[in-house]
């Protein structure tokens, strides 16, 4: 019978994690994929390294890879867009805004042009045509104050 090389074997290992890793989406299996790998070309320079150095060896190597993509690779691949934290909250995008009062803001209630639609705002009384500026956000109503 024929004899297969340790290193193959750790190779082996590796694209069965890794293809572990396409069925089951998660990065882990990944890591620990390329440690066996790294593994197998270890054996391959270092032929005669004992089974327990093999082992101590691969753990050390996937605690690492596991170690370099939690600290160093995952933080840039989540990086956000500017702006990102407010996508589906309409209102709280508005805030900063300017608009102009489609309707007098009478006791304290009123209704300004946002884009093509109204939305209610509150804040100080103030006449139709005034120009708002969107200071915070309650439910579905603009807080807002006179535009400097």
């Amino acid at each position: 019978m024929w004899e297969l090389s340790t290193h193959y074997l750790w190779w082996i290992l590796a694209l069965l994690l890794i293809a572990g890793e396409v069925l089951m989406p998660g990065y882990f299996m990944l890591w620990i994929g390329l440690a066996a790998a790294a593994m197998g070309v270890v054996l391959w320079l270092v032929p005669s390294l004992a089974l327990l150095a093999q082992a101590v060896l691969f753990a050390l190597l996937a605690f690492a890879a596991c170690l370099v993509y939690a600290r160093l690779l995952r933080p840039r691949l989540e990086r956000r867009v500017p702006g990102s934290e407010r996508l589906n909250r309409r209102g709280e995008q508005m805030i900063g805004q300017r608009y102009v009062l489609i309707e007098p803001i009478i006791n304290g209630r009123g209704k300004a042009c946002v884009g093509d639609g109204q939305w209610l705002v509150s804040g100080p009384d103030l006449p139709l045509g005034s120009t708002v500026e969107v200071v915070a956000v309650d439910g579905t109503t603009l807080k807002v104050r006179a535009a400097p």
